[in-house]
């Protein structure tokens, strides 16, 4: 079993993150416990307001228990997996929320304690809280004999350390950039173990499309070209944070970008491929036909994403859009000319009493044949009383 938590603020976000079924097949809300709201954003916006009569900046802890597949909990072993993790983080009593969700066929639990004991009004100690999970999973792991997942901190047995585990914001990362932190620290390693100098293995790192730079918290982070960032001492197996200090030394600090300008460079860098790219296929063929192929399909990208970015229709979708609905107006309008009595008998007007010359008047109307089809004046003709009977010669 794997365990993983840290103590935490923002309510809202969590409970977007905790009940986003988009991304995982099944979401449900199994337990609040401690709380007025029994809705999952309303208890943790609770929970999360204990702690503002205390100094506590992040007054909610939220933990993630996962089985090793193939094994499941069932409803009895969830309860107690939360009660033993409760109890091993000091937090026992305290105002709680358990989901559930399920992903890829894999279950897990998430569980959000309020970390504010209300008594005393104090945040209880989050300390060694990696520790603690990893006692509670072989401990859980026996008792319900699952398979042992390795960890980092406990029950070691001259095991080799294993390798640290993405964190979440790693993962999203990786989700949104392509690049996983395993494939980047393959290639870093491999450049590092290449270079003999720190300005060498800078340069590598450029010509791999690597840019050096300074971190907020950290010596020294790499930015891919996707512009995701990765700290260097975790893409490098070959040696320690403490050594790779020591070899990086020579590089004056002040001469690396921030992040935020290494990420600019990233993004410039990908322009120029796409542009390249392009030129390259522009330049596939020198006949006139496939030029203007190549330029219609550039044409027809260019269109889809500026549509897509503005979320507006293009030209030809919007003309496309007003030719059906003409289409469709045409055919109503002659549906209605065959849906109209053909005399005013079965009419509105079938009823009302009309004298024989009205009478005559709308069946010419309505489509009357030889000399019902003389056209209807309602006064005299003063043409007719013209010099020539009405027929003027143009001039």
């Amino acid at each position: 079993m794997i365990i993983k938590g840290k103590s935490r603020a923002g309510p809202g976000a969590l409970a977007a993150h905790l009940g986003n079924a988009e991304k995982n097949e099944r979401v449900q809300l199994l337990e609040t416990r401690g709380t007025v709201a029994q809705d999952l954003r309303g208890a943790l916006i609770e929970m999360d307001a204990y702690g503002a009569g205390t100094r506590c900046e992040k007054p909610l802890y939220h933990a993630a228990l996962s089985p090793e597949p193939p094994h499941r909990l069932t409803p009895e072993q969830r309860t107690q997996a939360v009660d033993a993790l409760e109890a091993k983080l000091g937090l026992v009593g305290h105002a709680r929320v358990v989901v559930l969700h399920e992903k890829l066929g894999r279950e897990h639990l998430h569980v959000v304690w309020t970390r504010i004991d209300l008594k005393e009004m104090k945040a209880v100690s989050d300390s060694h809280n990696y520790r603690k999970h990893e006692e509670v999973a072989r401990d859980l792991e026996r008792a319900f004999g699952h398979d042992r997942v390795q960890g980092a901190h406990v029950e070691r047995d001259g095991v080799k350390r294993p390798d640290r585990t993405p964190s979440r914001a790693e993962l999203r990362q990786e989700e949104r950039t392509g690049i996983t932190g395993k494939q980047t620290k393959e290639q870093v390693s491999a450049i590092f173990r290449s270079s003999d100098s720190a300005e060498a293995f800078r340069g590598a790192l450029g010509e791999h499309g690597y840019y050096l730079a300074n971190g907020d918290r950290r010596d020294f982070v790499i930015v891919d070209r996707s512009g995701g960032v990765h700290s260097l001492a975790r893409r490098i197996d070959v040696m320690k944070a403490d050594e790779l200090r020591a070899f990086m030394a020579p590089i004056d600090r002040a001469s690396l970008p921030s992040v935020e300008q290494a990420r600019a460079l990233a993004a410039e860098a990908r322009k120029a491929e796409q542009e390249a790219f392009k030129e390259k296929a522009y330049s596939r063929g020198g006949d006139y036909v496939s030029q203007t192929k190549t330029a219609l399909k550039d044409h027809a990208r260019r269109q889809k994403r500026a549509n897509r970015e503005t979320g507006r229709d293009s030209l030809w979708d919007r003309i496309e859009a007003g030719e059906t609905r003409r289409e469709q107006r045409v055919r109503d309008e002659t549906a209605s000319k065959e849906a109209e009595p053909s005399s005013i008998a079965g009419s509105p007007l079938g009823d009302v009493e009309m004298t024989d010359a009205m009478r005559e008047r709308f069946d010419r109307m309505l489509g009357g044949s030889g000399a019902d089809q003389a056209p209807i004046r309602d006064g005299p003709d003063r043409q007719q009383g013209a010099p020539g009977g009405g027929r003027t010669r143009s001039r």
